[in-house]
């Protein structure tokens, strides 16, 4: 893949892309304040494309849409800042709408937008010769997910939402169980299964590796955040 590709992206800034054998990964941030991290997926073979996080800034992400064939908007979570421009990207593309089972209600009562693919643990999304696995991670909220393409010709790539950043898992908001469960998660569900080469892309900030990460694992948990 070209080396040009760094993942730092800003608000207001240029998208930075990745280019993999079959998919291309164009990474775009939204919104001042909150510096929502927004993800197009569009595979190779086909141009069809599917949207993580519709986060904010419709016009921004439409423009990087462009005239690709966007078949699905993929919702990590149902925190209100991941989920401002669902609606105006849903009606303007048709796309289907994908979210966690558990996260699909709340997401419509905010958003007015109708959950059409409620997705579980195991579950696939596939958009062109594309498929992405879920992976629920309980804990930032009930009904978070990550989303996972196991390259065939590369490592694995991984899109957190907010359950796994750089330096620590999500946050739980001061609550015990919570973390227990986020972090017992993360570790068996992402780093129990996933080699130290995975590539992950959270909902804010920048991209790392897990076995940049791996080694402070247990610092997390014994810190509690």
């Amino acid at each position: 893949m070209p080396t040009t590709y760094t993942g730092n992206v800003s608000p207001g800034g240029t998208p930075d892309t990745r280019e993999l054998s079959h998919l291309t990964i164009t990474k775009v941030a939204v919104d001042d304040q909150m510096s929502n991290n927004c993800y197009v997926l569009r595979c190779r073979a086909t141009d069809e494309q599917v949207l993580i996080d519709a986060a904010a800034d419709a016009p921004t992400l439409l423009g990087v849409l462009g005239d690709g064939r966007t078949t699905k908007v993929l919702t990590t979570h149902q925190h209100w800042d991941h989920h401002r421009a669902l609606k105006e990207v849903a009606d303007s593309t048709g796309a289907v709408t994908v979210a966690g089972e558990p996260d699909a209600d709340a997401i419509t009562e905010q958003t007015t937008v109708a959950i059409d693919d409620r997705v579980v643990d195991g579950d696939t999304v596939e958009f062109g010769d594309i498929t992405l696995r879920v992976i629920q991670i309980v804990g930032h909220t009930p009904g978070s997910v990550a989303f996972l393409y196991d390259d065939p010709d590369g490592t694995p790539h991984l899109w957190t939402g907010d359950s796994l950043f750089p330096g620590g898992v999500g946050n739980t908001f001061g609550d015990a169980d919570a973390f227990v469960s986020l972090i017992n998660d993360v570790e068996t569900k992402i780093f129990g299964t996933l080699p130290d080469e995975t590539w992950f892309y959270p909902g804010h900030g920048n991209d790392s590796q897990l076995g940049v990460e791996r080694p402070h694992l247990a610092e997390w948990r014994e810190r509690g955040w």
